[in-house]
């Protein structure tokens, strides 16, 4: 069991946890496995999952007025970390394994 694919994934902020979507190896190209799992879970396993993406703004720095004042709050998930966790989290509580579903 590994994951073979991030099909989506987004970052709830106030609930500080991470929607993920994805496939196993084992899964076919019509299914999906959908889950949320808390930020704090990936940190407990020693994952920075989640990190500030100033790089994506450096083209908007001279246009602050756009973007407001708080452009530098933007964070990203660093893919392969997030990978990485969700093979160590899904191998150590199979039982927490989302069910593949039909898409």
């Amino acid at each position: 069991m590994e994951i073979q694919e991030l099909v989506y994934f987004y970052i709830l902020e106030e609930s500080r946890t991470i929607e993920v979507s994805f496939r196993l190896t084992t899964d076919g190209d019509d299914e999906l496995r959908t889950d949320f799992i808390e930020i704090s879970e990936a940190e407990d396993f020693g994952h920075n999952i989640i990190t500030e993406d100033l790089d994506f703004m450096n083209d908007y720095m001279d246009d602050e007025d756009e973007m407001g004042e708080d452009w530098s709050d933007i964070l990203n998930i660093d893919e392969d970390n997030l990978i990485s966790f969700l093979n160590e989290f899904y191998v150590i509580n199979p039982q927490k394994l989302p069910k593949a579903e039909l898409i």
